[in-house]
Order: structure tokens, then sequence, then C-alpha cells
């Protein structure tokens, strides 16, 4: 089947033939993915490898590639937000499933393995700091994937409960809601996983209800998205890009699945004292899921 070659200003970059942002040739990258926000969170992923084969940096973008117990895997920072995960997740498949030379989508597409590893704040009390947290789903509160189309796997009936509970305004973006792949969420799941739906906000302070000089448009906010319950699952935590990964993950034909260290509680009003240690032992964990 002849194709029309993506155009340069689509399709952009470098002149080391790496792609724009992520600064990556194809060959740097494995199928097995584990995203982070922090892009100094990289390393603290990576020194656990037996080997690193590539280190690029650009921008909030930092990628290692290396064998864990004899696995290849890419780390990658995407800084915050769900905007840098549709420049992310749009540039990893890029380097998989396009070929660079003549601009064509390739015949055999490749699915990609990506696994968050991030931080979070949980909203229900029952759910302690330093404990680890397996989204089930996002609920999206940004505008992201509205833009695209062929969304027909949103859970529409309970974004609808939810915009009716909450009595949500009409001028923020429309809450759309997506699951985890259900192949990772077998892999993962496990004693001492907590489970739940994560909300996926577009900031850290008014959007999660934070007040420190400037009001929110609704106080009560963060009581009802606790409140909220739909077939007897609950929104358990916030945090800023888990409905991006898995809205594109589902868009490209690629498997996801968000893991969030809890550091904070915000029903309780505490905050982790070992941040540091949670993280890295949501790490090890999910380093040794991926070998198994």
């Amino acid at each position: 089947m002849n194709q029309t070659p993506i155009q340069n200003s689509e399709l952009v970059l470098n002149e080391d033939g790496s792609i724009y942002h992520l600064n990556l040739r194809p060959e740097q990258l494995a199928t097995t993915i584990i995203t982070v926000g922090d892009p100094d969170r990289v390393a603290h992923i990576s020194r656990h490898f037996d080997t690193i084969e590539v280190d690029v940096h650009k921008r909030e973008f930092k990628t290692h590639t290396g064998t864990y117990k004899g696995k290849r895997i890419s780390v990658v920072s995407t800084g915050i937000g769900t905007d840098n995960i549709d420049i992310v997740f749009n540039e990893l498949d890029a380097l998989v499933n396009i070929d660079f030379e003549t601009r064509q989508v390739k015949e055999k597409l490749t699915e990609l393995t990506i696994i968050r590893i991030g931080t979070s704040g949980s909203i229900q009390p029952e759910i302690p700091i330093d404990s680890f947290l397996l989204s089930e789903a996002a609920i999206g509160f940004d505008s992201l994937l509205h833009f695209y189309g062929n969304t027909n796997f949103f859970d529409t009936a309970l974004s609808e409960a939810f915009v009716k509970h909450t009595n949500w305004s009409p001028q923020k973006s429309k809450p759309y809601v997506v699951a985890a792949s259900e192949e990772l969420l077998t892999q993962f799941s496990g004693e001492g996983m907590f489970h739940g739906i994560t909300a996926t906000n577009v900031g850290f302070y008014g959007p999660q209800g934070r007040i420190l000089r400037l009001q929110t448009d609704d106080n009560a906010m963060n009581d009802k998205i606790a409140s909220f319950s739909f077939e007897d699952r609950k929104i358990t935590n916030f945090e800023m890009e888990t409905s991006g990964i898995y809205g594109m993950a589902r868009l490209l034909g690629h498997r996801a699945l968000s893991l969030n260290a809890i550091l904070a509680n915000r029903a309780n009003g505490t905050f982790s004292e070992k941040p540091l240690e949670t993280v890295d032992k949501l790490i090890l964990h999910t380093l040794s899921i991926l070998v198994q």
C-alpha cells in the first residue's frame, strides 16, 4: 500500500536522525518502557541496571536504555502534565512504528509496554502514606483526549455519573475515563497493592483543591470527588499524567499501567517522612515483576 510520506513539519527530526523532543533514534528505544515525571528519577531506576547503553537528555526528557537481569528496558522522563504526555507518547510510537527514512507508517506495528512509576496523593483516608496504588482506570480533568478521534473506549457511564454527582462546571474540560491494560493489571496486582480510579488534574494547586492565597471556584470539590462512587468503585488519588498515558496508549495500540507511590494523604493531611525510600521500593517492585 503506497502512502504519502509524512511532511517534515509534522514528523520533526533532528540533524542526527533522532525524533525532535526525545532526541532518540529508533535503535535506542526498548519495547518495555518505564516513564517517570522527574528527570532525576531516571537515574534512580537505571542505577539498578546491569548495563546502560543509552544516556540522552534534552529539556525535561531524559532517557536511559539498558538491561536489568537480561531484560532490555528504557526509562523515559516525561516532565509534568498531560501536555507532555502527548509529546512523549506520539514520539515513542513514531520511534517504533514510523520508518524515518521513508516517513511512512510501517506495515507491521510494534506494541510497547509502558509502566508509569509516579508519586501521588490519596484522597481516601484508608489509603495510607508510603503505600502503593495501581490505577485501574483514570478520570481525566484535562482536555487532551478530546483533540483526538476514535475515543469509543471511554467509560462514559462513569464520567456522566461523576459530572452529575459533583455538579461539574461546564467551563471546565469534560471529564473522560480510560481503563488500564487488563493484561498489565493482572500482571501487577498482588498483595499489598491498593487499586482505584486515579484523577488526573491540570495543576497542582487550584485544580487539586490546594489553597495558598487563591480561593478555588468550589471549596467542596475535593469532598465531592472523594465521596463519589460508581458500581462500588471510588476515586482514590490525584496526580497529573495517568489519563493521558492511558488514553494515548489506547489510541496508539500500546499497553500501559500507572503505579503510584502514595506520598500524601489529603484526607488526613499527612505527608511521607521517607518519600525517596518509598519510591525506591516501588521501583524495585516494578523491576522484579517486569523480569518474572
